[in-house]
């Protein structure tokens, strides 16, 4: 009998601020599994419908991973002038709120999750994403005496308490070179304990004819306008900030010009989309820029942009969007950092605009407005990059891989 004659079962812990690029690659890893020789169950600290939608295409569990909202709290001792009035009282507050969160929402989940991978006999862990936000799992997996992989979507700081969390894993899976080498760079981490695997998804399921024409009705933009479009969860280092500011300098130069900000806003960023707002009406912006929300669908989104544009002021580690947006076939304009200099060939498969710069921004999009053949051209060779580069069976053919040599070893 071979070690893989009966299923082995996948424990898939998702922690990330909210719906977007790290949960959608889970649901397509998930879906393409070879169940055959694994069987998931995905636990998730969160439980609105997109979530709860996990639970038609793999066993899902929800184990609440916030009993307590201590990150408000924070955010309103952080706001205070108050505590600096007695020397060391903001650190003691600080330190309380630490440990509040620490008895009050992170122990009800490692117990909860503990019971839950055992229940399940659980023969590996896999972390959706950083070993911190994620360091119940890799305990749980420690507690157990079972293998972990994690999953890395981001930089890293260098602080000790995440130096100590990337001590956990057994296993790395990088999404790119660039989050690769800065694991090694930033907290030698061995190269032989981390794989690069670039996020996959089902692309021959994104509709390449799909209606942008809804998309614009829905939102009142006329067929004539020239319609750039941000796409990323409302946290400030996706850039939106960033992106006013190109609108700023446009809004004078590209007649019917709309600057679309497209996607939801995690519960801890509420304050931030309310800045953006307001800075849009402080700034004489509202008959320029739109913020559309969540979005479902994307594929008709897409096809509804002149432009897609990725702004992070952080170097992205990969983005699901802009795969998405290359095997759609449209023009991607992004930053030339991170993951997204690692997949985009400056006027080949897209175009890259120098980082944090709102003018070099501007001056990109002003110049596909003037010369709009660019759109096709580059659209389509960035298509044919993406199904060589970003298939999901590959993925997930790579990711069976490592769970194969982990759990054999």
């Amino acid at each position: 009998m071979t070690s893989f004659d009966k299923p082995k079962n996948i424990l898939y812990v998702e922690n990330g601020i909210g719906y977007g690029g790290a949960i959608i690659c889970l649901r397509h890893l998930v879906t393409n599994l070879d169940r055959s020789k694994y069987a998931p169950l995905v636990v998730t600290g969160r439980t609105s419908p997109q979530y709860q939608d996990i639970a038609q295409e793999a066993p899902w569990k929800h184990i609440p991973d916030r009993l307590i909202d201590v990150v408000g709290m924070q955010k309103y001792l952080t706001n205070q002038a108050w505590p600096d009035k007695l020397p060391g009282l903001r650190f003691i507050g600080q330190q309380i709120l630490a440990r509040l969160d620490d008895i009050c929402n992170f122990l009800p989940f490692f117990l909860r999750l503990l019971w839950t991978a055992w229940r399940f006999k659980t023969d590996l862990i896999h972390a959706n994403n950083e070993p911190l936000c994620n360091r119940a799992a890799l305990l749980v997996a420690k507690c157990l005496r079972i293998p972990s992989v994690c999953h890395v979507r981001g930089s890293q700081k260098g602080s000790l308490s995440m130096r100590w969390a990337y001590s956990l894993p057994d296993h790395f899976v990088s999404v790119s070179n660039w989050v690769s080498d800065s694991m090694q760079q930033k907290l030698n981490i061995p190269k032989d304990k981390i794989s690069v695997v670039y996020d996959g998804i089902a692309l021959e399921k994104l509709d390449i004819n799909a209606d942008g024409q809804v998309f614009r009705e829905q939102f009142n933009i006329p067929g004539d306008a020239f319609v750039v479009g941000l796409v990323g969860l409302l946290i400030p280092w996706k850039g939106q900030y960033l992106f006013l500011d190109s609108a700023k300098i446009l809004k004078d130069k590209i007649p019917n010009l709309k600057m679309a900000i497209i996607g939801g806003t995690p519960d801890d960023c509420i304050d931030y989309e309310q800045h953006l707002k307001n800075r849009v009406t402080d700034e004489n912006l509202k008959n320029i820029v739109i913020f559309t929300g969540h979005q479902s669908g994307m594929d008709r989104i897409y096809n509804a942009l002149d432009i897609v544009t990725s702004a992070s002021t952080s170097p992205e580690p990969l983005g699901t969007m802009v795969i998405e947006c290359m095997a759609m076939g449209r023009l991607l304009l992004g930053p030339n950092h991170g993951g997204t200099a690692e997949m985009v060939t400056h006027q080949t498969t897209g175009l890259l605009f120098q980082p944090n710069s709102a003018e070099d921004l501007a001056e990109k999009i002003l110049k596909v407005h003037q010369d709009k053949t660019i759109i096709k051209t580059l659209g389509k060779t960035a298509r044919e990059e993406a199904f060589m580069k970003f298939d999901i069976n590959h993925h997930t053919g790579e990711i069976q891989k490592i769970y194969q040599a982990i759990i054999n070893a």
